[in-house]
């Protein structure tokens, strides 16, 4: 009892019942046209199934009235979409059949349980039932039959929360996403998650190769105590500085879904940026590039600007401003990066550093492979990309 009072406390308990109500009116408009063939209204509801546009309006109502906490959310039980192939379609046909059955048995309880009840009040009060007449042949009169009023209003609560999950579970079953639909939705969510990863990334690559930037010019202006390179330092800092807001500001607008381009990201055409920041830092670059760079796909250049900046912030930021060797070609089929400097101090955090992750999983994304490491005292790494690839 005390489940069945706490479950008529909820509001959705009433909005389920207003949706088992709704089919009463073309029950009532039928009974107007013919009343002796109730039965022929399940025949005349069977097309309207078979209209594409049935389920999406069925989802609609569906999904405000029974499931309301889930409406918006990309993973809710209910679809909302028309019927896409000749099962959806069958399947919108059994609910709205299932749906006008369930809601002729709670109209009955619905109006008859409330009579019932009356009736019996009037009939403990000594006077002729208005509704059930045979209560008065059949049931002697007495105060008694006051009390058991209450008890077809109980059944009526009882009835009215199991339809209102009976419909529910009917709705989720008949009307819930295909498996197209999941699929589709698994899909869309795996892209965002991919997306949130490579801005994630981007990030990481653009301000943190900036950030290491700045703390290594201030550490080196610090300790050199000479005003003509602390000035230099400076100015390396700040033109570090503008173009990690020119990246930060890329990135926010990935966030605020203003449809940048990718066009619009940085590529190996523009690696002579990172090259002078890093020169700027103290170290020695040693850069060189064969092969047409310009003919390199997009997706290919834009992720071979961010690994290239990756290991250009490694450097820095574990090994100082050391002697750098940058080797890029564009060969027959593919792009080949190889990026070392001496093994100063620790290693750039093996294998489970996150910039060194990133830069496998960009490498992967494009069909490549991005292998870093220690090798005959040097910090290696060495990347290959196919050309042929898209992101």
């Amino acid at each position: 009892m005390h489940r069945i009072l706490r479950l008529l406390a909820r509001p959705v308990t009433y909005t389920r019942w207003l949706h088992l109500l709704i089919p009463i009116a073309f029950v009532a408009i039928w009974l107007f046209i013919d009343m002796d063939h109730l039965w022929v209204l399940a025949l005349v509801v069977l097309p309207l199934g078979l209209i594409p546009a049935v389920r999406l309006e069925e989802g609609i109502q569906a999904q405000l009235l029974l499931t309301p906490g889930e409406r918006g959310r990309s993973d809710a039980s209910i679809a909302v979409a028309p019927s896409a192939t000749w099962r959806d379609r069958w399947r919108t046909v059994l609910w709205l059949e299932a749906r006008l059955v369930l809601s002729g048995v709670v109209m009955a309880g619905t109006v008859w349980a409330p009579a019932l009840s009356v009736d019996l009040v009037t009939r403990g009060l000594g006077n002729r039932p208005t509704v059930f007449g045979r209560l008065d042949a059949g049931l002697p009169s007495g105060w008694w039959l006051i009390p058991l009023a209450v008890v077809p209003l109980l059944v009526m609560a009882v009835c009215l929360v199991l339809a209102g999950d009976l419909i529910t579970f009917l709705a989720r079953t008949l009307l819930g996403p295909s498996a197209t639909e999941r699929l589709t939705a698994l899909e869309e969510r795996t892209e965002l998650l991919l997306e949130r990863n490579r801005i994630a990334r981007e990030i990481h690559d653009s301000i943190g190769h900036a950030l290491t930037v700045a703390v290594v010019q201030a550490g080196a202006a610090r300790a050199a105590g000479d005003p003509a390179f602390t000035d230099r330092a400076l100015a390396a800092i700040e033109e570090t500085g503008r173009a990690a807001l020119e990246d930060l500001e890329r990135v926010l607008l990935v966030l605020r879904e203003t449809g940048l381009p990718a066009s619009q990201r940085p590529t190996l055409l523009e690696a002579d940026r990172l090259i002078e920041s890093a020169r700027g830092s103290g170290a020695e670059v040693d850069a060189e590039f064969s092969g047409p760079l310009e003919q390199v796909p997009g997706p290919v250049s834009r992720e071979g600007y961010r690994i290239l900046q990756e290991a250009l912030t490694n450097v820095l930021r574990h090994s100082g401003p050391v002697p750098v060797r940058i080797r890029m070609a564009v060969l027959s089929g593919r792009l080949e990066m190889d990026v070392t400097n001496p093994l100063t101090g620790a290693a750039p955090g093996g294998k489970g550093g996150s910039g060194l992750r990133g830069m496998r999983e960009r490498a992967a994304l494009l069909g490549g492979e991005a292998d870093t490491g220690a090798h005959e005292g040097e910090w290696r790494v060495r990347v290959r990309l196919p050309l042929d690839s898209l992101i």
